[in-house]
């Protein structure tokens, strides 16, 4: 059966198709979508080239950064969980925010700030969030800007590091350069808060740490979280002093120098007392604050007869937010006023007092502090989402406390 169709709808056809035209026609040019996208992401990666690729010359390096933290910037199911909540709010209006310091290169492809988002949230990314060339390729800090801002040269292609004595090779040209034995390289990110441009001071992250006496004395973010040791920089060179990449901090053994604890017990009777003097070892913040729910607990557990428990106490040392609503927050970039600040300050010697009655019908107690990085809070529905993109579910390390530094005594009860 032959269908005829009207001059007027033959018209109207016609010009919805003109219209598709005119507006596809430049993907047409271009190629398609998908490749518009692998363009943009090759175009990044020319830039600024993949660790998989520095692990051919770089393999010792590459496996001690693919065991750190910052190698899992964007990877984690922390942040991308966090990353939904924070583009749907009114903070996320500056999509690069967070990527500013999970995968600095944005500051140099401002307009593909989407492409990273897309990235982070495949969980998956082939983009490096903070790896070799996002540091190797900064040639300058401006810390007149706060926070400071890292300078990239990338047309030169040169490699930037610590090394006097740079061994000539056909990837790049290598450069010494004194900024990657100073903090100023690490203060792009780690002195940078999403909250800073509303709390200002209130919320600083790492607090005075350059009138700390480790600084003062001449130590760098490098001595400690990426601490001198003996080996190869590239595949079969000569054996050399080098900094370790896994940079220690919370995770690694670095964390049991972070504090110590000295404790005395006072039996009155019924009533016992005990002090604790926490002593920061740290020239910064314990912790730093960011990510906002980051806390260090002291568990004080008091254990009488047949070991069974009979007082448990602790304290809290971190930072408790307000939202615009008048409600407490566990993220930062919605935070407006702190409400309690009970971070340790660097180098800081906090006492804490418990009471409690002595235990009865034993001759002796047992004392267990743990002093513990707390586990990730939040509201329940963003911690069922952590879960549900972790591999891992609810074992995931985020939800375990990261124990600091432990102490045990058993203290008898004189008749």
């Amino acid at each position: 059966m032959m269908v005829r169709i009207s001059s007027r709808v033959k018209t109207g056809i016609g010009v919805v198709i003109a219209v598709m035209a005119l507006c596809l026609a430049p993907w047409f040019d271009r190629g398609t979508f998908a490749e518009e996208i692998a363009l943009s992401q090759s175009t990044i990666e020319q830039a600024f080239p993949t660790s998989s690729k520095c692990k051919r010359c770089h393999e010792r390096v590459f496996e001690e950064w693919e065991t750190s933290p910052l190698s899992r910037s964007i990877h984690s199911p922390a942040f991308r969980a966090l990353l939904d909540i924070f583009l749907s709010s009114q903070a996320g209006k500056d999509k690069a925010l967070c990527f500013r310091c999970h995968a600095p290169h944005v500051r140099e492809f401002p307009n593909q700030v989407q492409l990273f988002i897309n990235q982070a949230k495949a969980g998956d990314p082939s983009l490096d969030g903070v790896a070799c060339a996002q540091c190797h390729l900064i040639k300058q800090v401006d810390r007149a800007k706060q926070p400071p801002e890292p300078k990239y040269e990338l047309e030169s292609k040169t490699i930037y590091g610590p090394y006097k004595d740079s061994v000539q090779n056909r990837a790049h040209q290598s450069m010494e350069l004194g900024l990657f034995q100073r903090s100023d390289l690490c203060l792009n990110c780690h002195q940078s808060v999403p909250s800073a441009a509303v709390l200002g001071k209130t919320n600083d992250l790492l607090g005075n740490w350059d009138q700390s006496k480790a600084v003062k004395s001449g130590k760098e973010c490098q001595t400690c979280h990426m601490p001198e040791q003996v080996g190869e920089s590239a595949n079969g060179e000569k054996k050399r002093k080098t900094a370790n990449h896994t940079f220690p901090g919370r995770i690694g053994t670095l964390r049991q120098e972070a504090a110590k604890l000295d404790v005395h017990t006072k039996i009155e009777g019924e009533k016992t007392t005990v002090t604790v003097k926490v002593q920061s070892l740290v020239p910064h913040n314990l912790p730093a604050t960011h990510p906002a729910w980051a806390a260090v607990l002291l568990d004080l557990d008091i254990k009488g007869k047949n070991l069974k428990t009979v007082f448990t106490d602790k304290r809290v040392y971190g930072r408790v937010y307000q939202d615009a609503k008048g409600q407490k927050t566990s993220f930062d970039f919605e935070a407006v006023k702190v409400l309690e600040d009970t971070v340790l300050k660097p180098e800081e010697l906090r006492v804490e007092t418990f009471t409690f009655p002595t235990p009865k019908d034993t001759k002796t107690f047992d004392i267990e502090l743990t002093l513990n990085y707390a586990p990730i809070t939040g509201p329940a529905p963003f911690l069922q989402r952590v879960e549900a993109e972790s591999s891992k579910g609810s074992q995931d390390p985020v939800f375990q406390p990261i124990e600091i530094v432990k102490y045990v005594e058993n203290i008898p009860i004189s008749k």
